[in-house]
């Protein structure tokens, strides 16, 4: 009877701890938790828009899991901090994922855009691409379906296709 209840009690520790693992499995996959985590753009990778007309030259950005974010941008020497939350969601549209950004801080401003990871390098890569939405400044937000450079439909191409790569899990 002892030796029943303590293989019990084995079996129990070891599918538990088969369990766990696969959760944590679960919250690094980028297909199942989006773009949670930290990532960083600089040199080619930064958007050739940002690059342009504000002068910006890296990016550091913080996704947590509890929906807020953390952006800073670095322009001729020059941090400048935004603030927010966010919601994504799958599109249907191959790996492609939606994103809605509520910033906060500096100014209240809402942008919306899509991303895309790739889970085949190592560390991951995202393309991103948004576009400031709400206060209206005449552009639209680019879309799943159109793909990357479809910000304002298209007329921009590239030009607003950030680059990033993942830095570490949170």
């Amino acid at each position: 009877m002892k030796k029943t209840i303590i293989f019990g009690l084995l079996l129990a520790v070891v599918f538990a701890g088969c369990q766990k693992s696969e959760e944590e499995d679960d919250n690094n996959d980028p297909q199942k938790i989006g773009i949670v985590g930290e990532w960083y753009s600089s040199g080619d990778n930064v958007a050739p828009l940002l690059v342009t007309y504000f002068k910006v030259d890296s990016i550091y950005s913080k996704f947590d899991s509890n929906n807020t974010y953390l952006v800073e941008s670095f322009a001729e020497g020059t941090k400048t901090t935004y603030k927010g939350t966010y919601s994504q969601e799958n599109s249907g549209f191959g790996t492609i994922w939606n994103i809605t950004l509520n910033q906060t801080t500096p100014t209240a401003v809402t942008s919306e855009g899509i991303f895309e990871i790739s889970v085949d390098a190592d560390p991951y890569t995202m393309q991103y691409e948004v576009t400031q939405t709400q206060p209206d400044i005449g552009a639209t937000a680019p879309t799943a379906e159109s793909g990357f450079g479809s910000t304002s439909g298209g007329v921009l191409g590239m030009m607003n296709v950030q680059k990033f790569v993942k830095l570490a899990d949170i």
